[in-house]
């Protein structure tokens, strides 16, 4: 009875925080609201007996990814209101994608159906001698690589995506000219001279003597005085 009362609760605040990652209007409360999403999601897993799902929940996602979300949301300054401004003049192609999608997924959940041996799995004990880690890598490496393996490249294309969108507009941001820096000698950068023993900043020409003072008149400096 505590277990479902637990997989209640636990699935409430996960579906709400969900929702608030979605609806928020500031990405600082979005991240925070997906770190606690992920939390539920891990105490879950707990529950249903995978605890390597639920530490790596932790672990990778609220320790790295989540966090890493965090740091560059504040550090990029993205000015949110500028990219809100054409919403409007592409919400008739939003709205299409958008509908294009829903019937997409609707389609799948009314051709969804259980598998014959479903339940005989579900119910089946796991052998004794394969632990979950190995049970869960066994299935992810061999039978789901290939697709495993793109969901990575998939991932590494739409951060790369991310960062050109961001730094495309910035008008601060460095960058880096390779071409100059191969072609530059090292003759523009550098000046060797030979230098007797003891020579001074005055004899290699580099002394600049200090400005004299300026004193004020006598009456001015009585004043400044009172």
């Amino acid at each position: 009875m505590i277990i479902h009362l637990f997989f209640w609760l636990f699935s409430a605040v996960l579906l709400g925080s969900a929702t608030m990652v979605v609806t928020s209007r500031n990405p600082v409360h979005s991240v925070l609201f997906l770190i606690l999403a992920f939390i539920n999601a891990s105490a879950l897993f707990l529950i249903a007996g995978a605890e390597f799902l639920a530490m790596i929940l932790v672990i990778v996602y609220v320790g790295a990814v989540a966090v890493l979300f965090l740091f560059v949301v504040m550090m990029l300054d993205v000015d949110f209101v500028a990219l809100r401004e054409g919403f409007q003049k592409y919400a008739p192609q939003g709205g299409i994608i958008g509908s294009v999608l829903f019937v997409e997924l609707l389609s799948v959940l009314i051709g969804w159906q259980f598998a014959p041996d479903a339940p005989a799995l579900r119910l089946s004990q796991m052998p004794g001698n394969v632990t979950n880690t190995r049970a869960i890598g066994d299935v992810l490496y061999t039978h789901y690589v290939f697709l495993f393996e793109m969901a990575g490249l998939i991932l590494l294309v739409a951060m790369i995506g991310a960062i050109v969108l961001t730094h495309r507009q910035s008008t601060t941001a460095r960058r880096q000219n390779i071409s100059r820096q191969q072609q530059r000698q090292v003759s523009d950068t550098l000046e060797v001279l030979t230098l007797r023993s003891g020579a001074g900043v005055q004899e290699l020409g580099i002394y600049r003597p200090k400005a004299a003072p300026v004193l004020l008149p006598a009456h001015e400096h009585d004043e400044g005085e009172h």
